[in-house]
């Protein structure tokens, strides 16, 4: 088992570059999933309140500290703040609920998972609530995200999480919460692969001192199953020529250049997969490096072709971020 990588976060805690992605984990997998990343060496695990299976991740964890396999201090555990919960007393509803379904006393990050604030769904009706808002279909709340901001800072303060962080925010969004945070994001996760770059994105919140996580590393390929139109048009960055000619140099395959390709460039990621060769490929990015013409021919590869858009939701009303 290699050691993973660590990287420094602007509150001087120490995190794993390279994650474990619980995004469309099975519930009736997702245990044994978690159990066998840890095994292979997998120490940050990034879930979220919407993915709803916090349940099935804590027992894959409980069961990885109890044979021990691993320290609950050595693992980062990661989760989100869904749409429905952004008033305060609904964050810390939100966060006393993935603790309890985690069986954690705290998590080492909590992010705010989308800057849009919809009219809150009680946990006993529905949870996780995905789109729902109650019969009346797509409702919003008017809750700045200064306020819910706010709420997250006591969290810290409170001690259920270690650090915070935001999820699919623009470049305005963030400028605006640095003017009146107490505690500066740890985090700033996006969408980010070839087709989608963000360079400007990526280099404000560099030079603001917060991390960025890359989601969706092998683009369109994270969205076929959900019937997304953009990735079904999209060739494969698999089976892209550039990427395929840059792997086959280095001896590699094309998801391992993808993943460094993110890594090289100070980027955190969380891949995920359900096969024990790939885990163990997808952990080991670190051991080769990139040209620095290959990363920038990677780069030019962008269509600011976003596939995880708001947009197109299927609400009532489009939102647009």
């Amino acid at each position: 088992m290699a050691e993973p990588t660590y990287i420094t976060l602007n509150n001087g805690i120490k995190v794993p570059q390279i994650g474990f992605g619980c995004w469309k984990l099975k519930n009736e997998t997702a245990a044994d999933q978690i159990y066998e990343a840890i095994k292979v060496g997998y120490r940050l695990f990034d879930g979220a309140i919407d993915y709803g299976n916090d349940q099935e991740i804590g027992k894959g964890i409980k069961r990885a500290i109890e044979e021990g396999l691993v320290k609950r201090e050595e693992l980062t555990i990661v989760s989100k703040l869904w749409n429905n919960y952004h008033a305060p007393e609904n964050v810390v509803k939100a966060i006393n609920k993935v603790l309890s379904d985690l069986q954690l006393d705290y998590v080492d990050v909590f992010y705010i998972h989308f800057p849009i604030a919809q009219k809150f769904v009680p946990i006993e009706e529905k949870y996780p609530p995905g789109f729902y808002c109650g019969k009346n279909g797509w409702e919003f709340e008017d809750v700045p995200l200064a306020v819910t901001w706010a709420a997250m800072e006591k969290l810290v303060e409170k001690g259920k999480t270690k650090s915070i962080g935001i999820s699919n925010f623009n470049g305005a969004l963030i400028q605006d919460l640095l003017r009146g945070c107490k505690i500066k994001p740890q985090f700033l996760q996006i969408e980010h692969h070839p087709y989608l770059v963000q360079p400007r994105l990526i280099k404000y919140a560099q030079d603001n001192d917060i991390t960025v996580v890359a989601y969706s590393s092998f683009g369109p390929q994270s969205f076929l199953e959900l019937d997304v139109p953009e990735a079904k048009g999209a060739v494969s960055l698999f089976q892209h020529d550039l990427i395929k000619t840059i792997a086959s140099k280095h001896k590699v395959s094309a998801g391992k250049v993808l993943l460094r390709w993110a890594t090289q460039r100070g980027l955190v990621v969380i891949p995920k997969s359900n096969k024990k060769e790939r885990l163990i490929e997808n952990f080991h990015i670190n051991d080769f490096d990139l040209s620095s013409k290959e990363v920038e021919e990677i780069s030019k590869l962008d269509k600011h072709l976003r596939f995880n858009d708001p947009w197109t939701w299927g609400a009532e009303i489009p939102i647009f971020i």
